[in-house]
């Protein structure tokens, strides 16, 4: 028996709605400019308000807004802190499932370091032993797929 490959042809339209797609759903989540800069931020260990602030040059009103979907979301959490003589006030860290966006970001950082002009990025995403990490397209039997355009789209029955 042999395994069916479908034969992919051009299409006008995508072949599953945006209501029923995973990655629209991703993007209508986190796609805005602000909160991947926001999770930029996180994955580098700001948590502070007031940094993520002056480090991005956002404005307030726009990273409360985006925080604060983000908390809701369950992508980022709240986490109390106190300076000295201040008043308690709320980092904000990566959740379990905020954590879970750190192989999409490593890939939008190697893809603007191989697309876009201004070369390597000085940030650098290593583990604690010093390895960089990188991202890779892992078919389901453990193979690496070496070009990205041998990838169909096709919608799954049901």
């Amino acid at each position: 028996m042999t395994d069916h490959v479908p034969k992919i042809v051009s299409s006008r339209h995508a072949p599953v709605p945006l209501a029923e797609c995973a990655l629209a759903r991703a993007i209508r989540s986190i796609g805005d400019g602000w909160t991947l800069l926001i999770l930029r931020e996180a994955l580098c260990g700001v948590e502070r308000f007031d940094a993520m602030h002056d480090d991005l040059g956002i404005p307030r009103s726009v990273l409360a807004e985006r925080l604060s979907k983000l908390v809701a979301e369950g992508i980022l959490e709240q986490r109390p802190y106190r300076e000295p003589g201040r008043r308690q006030r709320n980092g904000y860290v990566l959740t379990e499932k905020g954590r879970a966006l750190t192989p999409a970001l490593v890939a939008l950082r190697e893809w603007s370091e191989a697309h876009l002009p201004g070369g390597p990025s000085r940030l650098r995403l290593q583990t604690p032993d010093g390895q960089e990490v990188v991202t890779r397209l892992i078919r389901v039997d453990g193979s690496v797929l070496a070009d990205p355009s041998e990838i169909v789209a096709i919608a799954k029955p049901g």
